[in-house]
């Protein structure tokens, strides 16, 4: 009973007893920070060891608990005299002059916790993101070189307000207010000056106006803050930093991406970081160190945090493999960049790129007379004369140098636009100028075609025949047919897979099927037709021409047998993908044996009826024949060691020749033939 009568008593006490006053508290608080500065007689102590980081806390805390205590909206006493006594105001500026020692650390924590804890808006005034552009300008400043994760906490909390509010990027970006067309140091610096509405009003929150943006600035501010912290050693703050940007790149409000590319550098920023990296990686650096560089991503998924840093480059170590991995992990970060992107600014982003980068830095070493330099190929869309140029030199007479071009060629490829497959392939067959356009002459033999008159001896040749023309205008024949065509093209005497036990074509379905699935999804938002083009819908003007890049890739399988190894595989390959794509002008000239060609037209399939003719020739010309291609297919399966033999480059291109028929076999069958009418 006592015990309870107790408590009673003590609980009217306490109700009697005055609250703590927050507001004198916050003042208080606030006077002692102040008062160091007055009182400190040893410089040199550090910021952490003094009570201001204590005092600050409070303030964070009252802040918060004041807040909780209003109606949602209504700004209390303590954020009043924050915004009225340029409490942030003063702060940066002790941030800035980092006394006592650690002070900036203290202040951008401060900030960071203030406005990532406090829900009242308050970013739109003055004498908040007056102070928030200094802080940002002190980005990089080598005085606050420790405080890279306290600026990076700092940018973020700053990207996450923009995301809930993207008119808050102008504030932040140049200090400019949208609101009326006023600068922002035109606004009041608190709700209570120039007979602005109160902080428990609506105004101070209210969505300002886009304004007509300045040219852009290279002062410091949210943006170089980002490509700063970017470019940090440390891999957790790079990676927050590049998440950042995509974030805030990624704002759906076309005001807020315009004000991004008008009024700031970031188009300027990311390239020229891009063009930094690659002058970076020395001209020594050997093609096949850069081949054999394991896919370099930036992305957070990674084994590593930031696999653009050069740790993710592989086991292989080499001069300038960092370097080479911190471009391509560059390089990777812009696509996802692009990708993610408001499409206003995706769009400058990739205008600066191609400028800066591609047309300022590539195009001339690539046109350089200087052939011996053969810069990391990287895919890009070239302007005439360079794609020119990079197709002739996939013909050069340095082996090396035609490799190079080749594997430019296939990533291009491989990373499809539209305009890569048009340009080099579909632009000259839109006409189908390849076809007869006349009945073909029932007697026509194989020798009328003037690629094929050498004459091929009778005998063992019988499977290498070009298939008559079938009863089809187009030449269609079925699945099976096709197939059949490219497994029977090379003669018996020159197959040996079946010899060392390897499958048939049906080893090529699997990776066939990937890569025409993965082609049919590029291309799907091309708006590609089904079937070819009605003949009596087209009309060649001139006489056909397959276009540059396809008769460098013709002429260089007509002389398959006499090519280096590499060589043949790459330009197999770059025909493979090319014969994957989904148009079907592209697989009536790559995959239809049946094609009623019109004079002087090649197709692949006849250029490679052409290089079984000359292989016919020539085996009968050389002394076991059979044994030798079995003992070089053995070498080249590492069966057995390699030795120095005579014909040995005729072997390995007869062994090229029939995988890639097998490949284009199960291509074929993949992609079915396509459909529609003649």
């Amino acid at each position: 009973m006592l015990s309870r009568l107790g408590a009673l008593l003590q609980q009217v006490v306490e109700t009697r007893e005055p609250s703590v006053d927050l507001l004198e508290a916050f003042t208080e608080h606030w006077k002692g920070i102040t008062g160091y500065y007055l009182e400190a007689t040893d410089e040199s102590v550090p910021a952490r060891q003094t009570d201001i980081p204590w005092r600050l806390k409070q303030m964070l805390d009252i802040l918060v608990y004041e807040e909780k205590q209003h109606p949602a909206g209504e700004a209390g006493p303590c954020l009043e005299y924050l915004l009225q006594h340029k409490v942030l105001e003063t702060l940066s500026t002790l941030g800035k002059a980092e006394y006592p020692p650690g002070m900036r650390q203290q202040v951008l924590l401060f900030f960071s916790r203030v406005l990532g804890q406090v829900q009242h808006p308050l970013l739109h005034y003055l004498n908040v993101h007056r102070p928030v552009q200094k802080l940002l300008q002190l980005s990089g400043d080598r005085l606050g070189s420790g405080v890279e994760k306290e600026e990076a906490q700092f940018v973020a909390v700053l990207c996450t307000k923009i995301k809930q509010d993207p008119t808050l990027l102008a504030y932040i970006l140049e200090g400019k207010s949208i609101l009326n067309g006023r600068r922002a140091q035109e606004l009041p610096a608190s709700p209570v000056e120039e007979g602005a509405e109160h902080p428990s009003g609506t105004a101070a929150a209210a969505s300002p106006r886009q304004a007509e943006p300045s040219p852009p600035r290279r002062d410091s501010n949210l943006i170089t803050s980002l490509m700063g912290l970017c470019k940090s050693k440390k891999s957790r703050v790079a990676l927050k930093a590049r998440e950042n940007l995509l974030l805030l790149v990624g704002l759906a409000q076309e005001a807020a991406a315009a004000c991004l590319v008008r009024s700031s550098t970031l188009c300027q920023l990311l390239t020229e970081h891009l063009c930094d990296l690659y002058s970076a990686v020395p001209t020594s650096t050997d093609p096949a160190d850069v081949l054999a560089l394991e896919r370099v991503s930036w992305s957070p998924t990674s084994s590593t945090p930031c696999r653009s840093q050069g740790d993710a480059a592989g086991d292989g170590v080499f001069p300038g493999k960092e370097n080479l991995a911190a471009f391509f992990g560059w390089l990777d970060y812009l696509d996802e960049l692009v990708m993610g992107a408001h499409p206003v600014v995706a769009d400058a982003i990739t205008e600066a790129v191609e400028e800066k980068f591609f047309q300022g830095i590539l195009q001339p070493q690539l046109l350089s007379r200087g052939e011996s330099f053969i810069p990391p190929l990287t895919p890009g869309d070239t302007p005439h004369p360079l794609r020119t140029q990079l197709i002739d030199r996939c013909n050069h007479l340095s082996d090396e140098i035609s490799l190079a071009s080749l594997r430019l060629f296939e990533e291009l490829l491989r990373k499809p636009h539209e305009h890569v497959a048009h340009s080099l392939a579909l632009r000259n067959l839109q006409a189908r100028g390849y076809l007869q356009r006349s009945p073909p002459v029932p007697d026509e033999d194989l020798e009328e075609d003037p690629y094929f008159t050498d004459g091929f001896p009778d005998a063992g040749f019988g499977s290498a025949k070009k298939p008559l023309p079938g009863s089809a205008p187009s030449g269609k024949g079925q699945v099976s047919e096709v197939v059949s065509s490219f497994l029977c093209l090379v003669p018996e005497e020159a197959k040996t897979s079946s010899c060392m036990e390897e499958g048939g074509y049906d080893t090529y379905v699997h990776d066939a099927l990937g890569m025409v699935q993965a082609c049919r999804a590029d291309a799907a938002p091309w708006g590609w037709p089904p079937a070819p083009r009605p003949l009596d819908a087209c009309y060649p003007e001139t006489a056909f021409y397959e276009g540059h890049f396809l008769k460098v890739l013709f002429d260089r399988m007509t002389r398959i047998l006499d090519q280096p190894y590499s060589l043949n595989l790459q330009v197999t390959s770059v025909l493979s993908r090319l014969a994957a794509f989904p148009h079907p002008h592209l697989h009536e000239y790559l995959l239809d044996p049946y094609l009623n060609l019109a004079p002087g037209c090649r197709s692949l399939f006849s250029v490679l009826v052409r290089v079984i003719g000359d292989l016919m020739q020539r085996l009968q010309r050389v002394p076991h024949f059979r044994a030798k291609l079995l003992l070089v297919r053995r070498q080249l399966m590492g069966l057995v060691p390699g030795e120095q033999m005579d014909h040995a480059m005729l072997f390995k291109g007869v062994v090229v020749l029939e995988e890639f028929c097998k490949e284009l076999a199960a291509i074929a069958l993949v992609k079915g033939p396509p459909e529609g009418p003649p």
